[in-house]
């Protein structure tokens, strides 16, 4: 029971926006979590953000464009999401949205790569499977990181 409490605050963790892999992972393995479980769970967590981002985009996003503060928010976001991406997706396309991802970033994770890949209409299959592979890249580099500097902690200490 204590394992399945420890799974969902890490899956909350993982769905959350600006944390995504970066906090979920270390999170789980503080948590004492086996690092490939770590790994697993925020990757796939972190993936299923893709459809859902698109579902809000295409569903509910035109609902609350009419709200004058959703309005002004998701401009806002949509400015800087666009300063980010626009550059990589016009010069590296798929392979700029996958490698976007994978750099373990402040705000260059899946919400960001998927609102990028909405914006620019670019094909949701083909961007699923690049932002996943860069999913699944950053999850590697976020869990290495995490095992050397929990290795070095408890080396110093």
């Amino acid at each position: 029971m204590v394992k399945i409490i420890k799974i969902i605050h890490i899956i909350v963790v993982t769905l959350l926006p600006i944390a995504e892999l970066r906090g979920g992972i270390p999170l789980a393995i503080a948590l004492g979590l086996n690092p490939f479980l770590a790994y697993t769970i925020c990757v796939v967590t972190n993936i299923a953000v893709v459809p859902i981002v698109y579902f809000f985009l295409e569903n509910i996003h035109l609902f609350m464009i009419s709200f004058p503060w959703y309005k002004k928010t998701f401009d806002r976001f949509l400015q800087r999401t666009r300063q980010k991406v626009e550059p990589k997706i016009k010069k590296w396309g798929y392979l700029g949205l996958a490698l976007f991802v994978a750099v373990p970033l402040p705000v260059t994770g899946a919400y960001t790569a998927t609102l990028g890949a909405w914006f620019f209409g670019m094909n949701k299959k083909i961007s699923l499977v690049a932002i996943a592979l860069g999913v699944l890249i950053s999850g590697v580099v976020v869990t290495l990181v995490t095992i050397g500097g929990m290795t070095m902690l408890k080396f110093f200490s």
